[in-house]
């Protein structure tokens, strides 16, 4: 399934953003992208999650979550689409924006994966991946090659962006997804699945950071603290509590793999207060320090 899956992918455009600026992508059914190519930017989604990004950082949005991208200063957002209308690309491709700060380059775009798309369910509503380490920076550089503002563009070359970065996504999502999902069951999100334990796999899946306990899961499904745990373990194969821990912990090894994220950083994000506590579980369940895991999984993209 992993070899199988592929990307495509639409650029919305390239943008190059003087501080202060801001704007926000509403919620969609398609994952979107942003791709750092100079300056600094923050991303904040609508549940809440949020990255300080620089040149190189990878974005992704599988769930198609709304979310606001701006410098540090910004205290104006405005709809990309409104932004897009009243500063249309020029000649080169490029959309200018802002005021006269520092500068930011971005590349801003959607995508699909197919086939295999439960495999989307394993990633987080937030995925950020540091493109200039661990392998990815052969992609970093054509693309910034690609996106050069002060040169007309040449006839074809949208799209020869748009195709290079289907390649790079589709490598990125297949070793993510190679690396932290292989040890867990898919879950019964299809039809035909319980409903009260899909509406309570999806809050998982979509805030899976939460403190989340049992008695909280089946009081949001309207169910009782027995009756959810009875009716979870028969759906899935396991507790609820154990499965939240394999899908945290699932997560956390793709991230440790695809992205030089400090160890703390991505234990906070996978729910545990400590390095410790997480380095612990971690152990447990792959066998490995986060740290040794991440030497032995660094990606080589082929």
């Amino acid at each position: 399934m992993l070899n199988a899956v592929r990307v495509r992918s639409v650029v919305y455009c390239r943008s190059e953003l003087g501080a202060p600026w801001g704007f926000r992508v509403a919620e969609s059914p398609q994952a979107k992208f942003h791709l750092v190519l100079r300056g600094p930017a923050n991303v904040s989604l609508d549940n809440g999650d949020s990255a300080a990004l620089e040149a190189g950082d990878l974005v992704l949005l599988p769930h198609g979550s709304g979310h606001v991208m701006k410098d540090g200063s910004s205290p104006r957002i405005r709809d990309l689409d409104d932004i897009l209308q009243k500063h249309p690309v020029d000649e080169s491709g490029t959309m200018h924006y802002g005021g006269r700060g520092p500068k930011t380059l971005l590349i801003c775009g959607e995508f699909m994966v197919d086939p295999a798309a439960e495999l989307m369910d394993w990633l987080p509503p937030l995925v950020l991946l540091d493109t200039a380490t661990n392998g990815l920076g052969r992609w970093f550089e054509p693309m910034t090659d690609l996106v050069r503002t002060e040169h007309h563009a040449d006839p074809g070359e949208a799209a020869i962006v748009a195709k290079v970065a289907d390649v790079f996504l589709t490598d990125v999502l297949r070793h993510y997804l190679a690396v932290s999902s292989g040890s867990l069951p898919f879950a019964p999100v299809a039809d035909g699945g319980d409903p009260a334990i899909t509406e309570a796999i999806a809050l998982m899946h979509s805030r899976s950071s939460e403190p989340w306990t049992v008695e909280v899961l089946a009081r949001e499904v309207g169910m009782s603290r027995t009756s959810f745990s009875t009716r979870f373990h028969a759906a899935v194969g396991s507790a609820p509590i154990a499965y939240l821990t394999r899908l945290r912990l699932a997560r956390a090894a793709g991230v440790l793999a695809a992205s030089t994220r400090p160890v703390l950083e991505i234990a906070r994000t996978a729910g545990y207060d400590n390095e410790s506590s997480f380095s612990k579980a971690f152990v447990r369940q792959y066998g490995q320090a986060p740290g040794q895991y991440r030497r032995h999984h660094r990606p080589i993209f082929t």
